[in-house]
């Protein structure tokens, strides 16, 4: 399992005068230890009115302020957002090939659909997300490879174009898409595209099998969206380390832990997203001949008739706009094994625990709401010496 570090800048209140300006600086620190390190791939986000919850909306300038000033860590897009008004896919291809050859060839291309309230800030309509999502999926990699370009839909009239310049990596960088249901872990397996899970707030059974259901819809897969399968596995999860897991708690864990919680289902509004995925996810429980795998993967589990756990309850309480302590929603997480939490040697079982489940990157994600700039360079450089432990990719087959 190769590690890797996941950004989202994030920028909680009180702000002083130069606040965005320090934590941009910050990052780029943080990337270069990470590079000294030798971790793996460098994950920048992209989120747009996010206020206190992340400052990453223009993700393929700060990467590329990170190419100048590394030289061996990759560089990841976690994700570009998909649809057309953030980000038209002739202008997602042309950075992006723009950024691999800044790089010399270090870019890992991740896209997604994003959610409700970045639809509402770009007049996006909800019921074109989906289908702008696959084609960008399917145009990308072809202004990459062919010479002149020519597509047709609803959305887009390209006629007899070239698209340039044509990435550094030859066929083209490798794809990923941002995942976290089990309906969208089924979406990349079926493009043949690396899945990026992005949520903490899975228990690992539940992280294992998303990771099968992606493992059997990639196999599957006879028509990559890419000129290639890639068939990696990421996840994401809160990485704090410190010399004591009583120094991790003193230097604010817990808090930082609630606090992203609570800001991700502010920011997303986590409530209408929930209704609209379970509404989703029952039309694919009762419709046994479509569902696909995602309906057998939800049938499997109401037949098992789990109960919800003390994670899933926290964040229920919080939906429903409850203010849950600190504590409880730390103590919640970290009784699921969500969160990587502790001395070095607390960490290194439970890093050992998601190398377990098959995940090929585990992207640590180490700046988080109140944690100081320095108490995260520390854990940063803690993890960083565990990265020979556990640097052994897997071969499934694919690059």
């Amino acid at each position: 399992m190769r590690l890797d570090i996941f950004s989202e800048i994030q920028n909680p209140r009180p702000w002083h005068g130069d606040h965005e300006h320090e934590r941009l600086v910050q990052t780029i620190e943080q990337a270069k230890l990470a590079d000294e390190l030798g971790y793996g791939c460098w994950w920048q986000v992209e989120h747009h009115g996010a206020e206190e919850f992340s400052l990453s909306s223009a993700p393929e300038l700060l990467l590329t302020a990170i190419s100048q000033h590394t030289s061996r860590i990759r560089l990841g897009h976690a994700a570009v957002l998909a649809p057309g008004r953030f980000n038209h896919p002739i202008r997602a291809a042309e950075r992006a090939a723009t950024l691999d050859h800044l790089s010399r060839g270090r870019l890992e291309f991740g896209l997604t659909r994003s959610t409700i309230p970045e639809w509402r800030l770009f007049n996006i309509d909800p019921a074109d997300v989906r289908a702008q999502t696959q084609q960008a999926f399917e145009m990308i990699p072809r202004m990459w490879t062919e010479d002149r370009f020519s597509y047709s839909s609803e959305f887009y009239k390209i006629k007899d174009v070239r698209i340039g310049p044509k990435p550094y990596q030859k066929p083209h960088p490798p794809l990923w898409q941002a995942a976290s249901s089990p309906a969208s872990f089924e979406d990349a397996g079926r493009r043949g595209v690396g899945v990026l899970g992005t949520t903490l707030w899975e228990a690992l059974p539940r992280v294992r099998s998303m990771i099968e259901l992606y493992r059997s819809a990639i196999s599957q897969c006879s028509q990559p969206v890419g000129a290639f399968v890639n068939d990696r596995v990421a996840f994401f999860t809160f990485v704090h380390c410190a010399d004591t897991d009583e120094e991790a708690m003193r230097n604010g864990a817990a808090t930082a832990a609630a606090w992203y919680t609570v800001q991700a289902m502010t920011f997303f509004e986590a409530k209408e997203m929930f209704l609209e995925t379970a509404a989703r996810q029952q039309a694919m429980m009762d419709d046994l001949a479509g569902g696909g795998l995602t309906g057998e993967f939800l049938r499997a589990e109401a037949a098992r008739g789990l109960s919800p756990n003390r994670a899933q309850i926290c964040i229920g309480r919080i939906l429903e706009g409850e203010h849950v302590p600190d504590d409880e929603i730390f103590d919640a997480l970290s009784e699921q094994d969500s969160l990587i939490v502790g001395s070095p040697d607390t960490c290194r079982a439970k890093l050992r625990r998601y190398a377990d489940l098959g995940i090929d990157r585990l992207m640590c994600f180490h700046q988080v709401g109140h944690l100081p700039h320095d108490a995260v360079l520390k854990s940063i450089r803690l993890v960083g010496e565990l990265i020979g432990e556990f640097d052994q990719p897997r071969d499934h087959g694919g690059l």
